[in-house]
């Protein structure tokens, strides 16, 4: 299975990505850019990506000593990603990125997660260029983001503490004045750094020269204490290795020690690390203490970071998306060639038991009606998540390209997309990552065939940048609030000009007739959550929410890509539409009347959950 034509459906028939060109940043391309590109990054990742990934899942990274080592193949990777010029590809060309459209970025990366999700970091280093490029003076951009977006040094975020986790109002780390003359140093105001830092993907490896840290920090008060909550907390730049102002190594090493490395269940080929910053293994200038440079203001690093948070949450997303899809395609291909079982009999007569001719050849698997029903289920996920993942990256691109007010409604919508984009992925394509094991039997449980590691790759991504917990916490308790309620009030509207145009096409008219019910409902239990106007009450059933607020959001997106397909099939006959129609079909009769139950539990406020006593559990 080839993932280009999907991709080719979604990017230019879908979302009509060849429009993009009419506006002046995005005027040199074409069609023909656009693919080209595609075809890139589609040949690295089926050359340096896809044949690697078993080797990158059993030689996990080590530490020698001295440093981390990485099999040959993720070097050979990582070069090649550098020199397609992707990891700067949506920056102006002025400095050295192609001002191509996020929305086609996108759509490229996703060929290299859906070959080997782990071989590389390089979304935390774009992320992390991204953030100084908004946050950051001019010289944080030339020093530090210039040689990120140009492959020469990586980038991590470091927020999660081993005493905190994603508590990031408990963080300890310290950051406290370098000298009397710390606010004059022409790199940013100069601090000395001291905390444990947890969790930390790529923080440390050979892969480049440098690593450019982005590290969450309190700055004392003037008798010593750190500041309760976020307020207290700032943002710097902590890079592993000294820097000049003319982004040249100066030969000293900064205070940041590699602990140890995480040993996961999947996404192996990425180093995960406990980072000590100002332990005094490394003294710069003779002295213990990280040395970092202040980003934006001080007590303001939560806002900065949430910059690449975000970004990171919909990169989380697309990478459980494309594991879905890598294990979906394996399943497919399996169930077409493997022979099992024969298919049952139209009985005789009637009350007859059911029975089978064993004389009669086997049928490959596909051929069953629980296989077919299984491969549906993958397809509607894993295609439905891709379609959410561009259709947010297209919102992206329309912040930077359109009028003001349709600037800030594709900044509202993708507040309230960017939980589910990263959420609903996450939950449901590891559940197709689980049927596609199921799809192969006991040879899926196998290190035989590649879907175990899919599984095992994408069970992280629950995890990844805020747990579904968290996620749902922002949804209910901020993102459908925010702005009195506009962001929701936003997609609504779009969800029901959708619900429209459906409604006078036959084959669809009662998917849009559910779907508007599943709105109504999606607002209804949104009031109740908070009639009592306690969070406690409307956030103890977030999750429910937010698993009834994401399938509904699908919902609408396979509504809209069904009368795509229906209208392109009308004027080019295109045989892709029966599998549009049917992944359609089959999120409505089987994936959308889930929600009731859920929203059940919402509306009533149920304290099942909150009001069991610890020592019953």
């Amino acid at each position: 299975m080839s993932l280009r034509p999907t991709l080719d459906f979604l990017l230019y028939d879908w979302l009509d990505a060849e429009k993009l060109n009419q506006s002046e940043r995005f005027a040199d391309h074409s069609r023909e850019t656009f693919d080209a590109v595609l075809d890139t990054c589609e040949r690295i990742a089926r050359e340096k990506y896809a044949p690697f990934n078993r080797t990158v899942d059993t030689q996990e990274p080590h530490f020698d000593g001295e440093k981390v080592i990485l099999p040959q193949a993720t070097h050979d990777a990582h070069k090649a990603f550098v020199e397609s010029g992707m990891l700067s590809a949506a920056q102006d060309y002025e400095i050295g990125g192609m001002q191509l459209p996020y929305t086609v970025q996108a759509a490229a990366n996703s060929f290299f997660a859906m070959a080997s999700v782990s071989i590389g970091s390089n979304m935390l280093t774009s992320g992390n260029a991204n953030l100084l490029m908004v946050h950051g003076t001019e010289m944080q951009k030339e020093v530090f983001a210039k040689n990120e977006f140009s492959g020469r040094w990586a980038g991590t975020m470091c927020l999660s503490e081993p005493q905190a986790g994603s508590s990031l109002s408990d963080v300890a780390t310290r950051a406290v004045p370098d000298g009397a003359d710390y606010q004059d140093d022409p790199l940013g105001p100069r601090y000395r750094l001291t905390g444990n830092k947890m969790w930390i993907s790529a923080g440390d490896h050979e892969l480049t020269e440098n690593i450019v840290h982005i590290v969450l920090a309190k700055i004392p008060d003037e008798n010593g204490k750190l500041i309760p909550g976020t307020r207290g907390i700032s943002l710097f730049i902590v890079p592993k290795r000294m820097v000049d102002t003319q982004g040249e190594l100066t030969g000293e090493r900064n205070d940041v020690a590699l602990a140890g490395l995480n040993h996961k269940l999947g996404w192996r080929g990425t180093t995960n690390t406990l980072l000590n910053f100002g332990e005094g293994k490394y003294p710069v200038g003779g002295k213990a203490g990280a040395v970092g440079y202040l980003v934006g203001a001080p007590g303001k690093g939560l806002h900065c970071m949430f910059h690449m948070m975000n970004e990171a949450r919909i990169g989380v997303g697309t990478a459980a998306t494309m594991l879905g899809m890598a294990g979906y395609y394996a399943s497919l291909d399996y169930a077409k060639s493997r022979p099992q079982g024969r298919l049952v009999k139209k009985p005789e007569a009637a009350g007859a038991a059911v029975a089978k001719d064993s004389a009669a050849p086997q049928v490959r698997i596909i051929e069953h009606a629980d296989v077919r029903r299984m491969l549906l289920a993958q397809k509607a996920y894993c295609e439905g998540a891709l379609a959410l993942e561009l259709y947010c990256a297209r919102l992206v691109d329309t912040q930077k390209t359109g009028d003001a007010a349709q600037a800030d409604d594709a900044r509202l919508l993708l507040e309230v997309l960017t939980p589910i984009a990263k959420s609903w992925p996450s939950e449901w394509c590891l559940e197709a990552n689980s049927l596609a094991i199921q799809v192969h039997g006991g040879y899926g449980y196998t290190r035989d065939f590649p879907v175990e590691q899919y599984w095992r790759d994408n069970r992280l991504n629950m995890i990844h940048e805020g747990t579904h917990g968290i996620q749902a916490a922002d949804l209910l308790g901020r993102k459908v609030l925010m702005e009195k309620g506009r962001g929701l009030q936003l997609l609504a509207g779009r969800i029901t000009e959708t619900i429209g145009r459906a409604a006078k096409v036959p084959a669809l008219a009662p998917h849009a007739k559910a779907l508007g019910a599943a709105l109504q409902h999606i607002g209804s239990a949104t009031e109740a959550a908070w009639s009592t106007g306690d969070p406690a009450d409307a956030l103890a059933n977030a999750v429910p929410y937010m698993q009834a607020f994401g399938h509904t959001v699908l919902a609408w997106i396979w509504l809209d890509v069904a009368l795509r397909a229906l209208e392109i099939d009308a004027q080019k006959a295109r045989a892709v539409t029966a599998g549009k129609i049917g992944a359609t079909d089959y999120f409505f009769h089987y994936e959308l009347p889930k929600i009731g139950a859920w929203l059940q539990v919402v509306e009533t406020r149920d304290p099942t959950c909150t009001a069991l006593p610890e020592d019953a559990f």
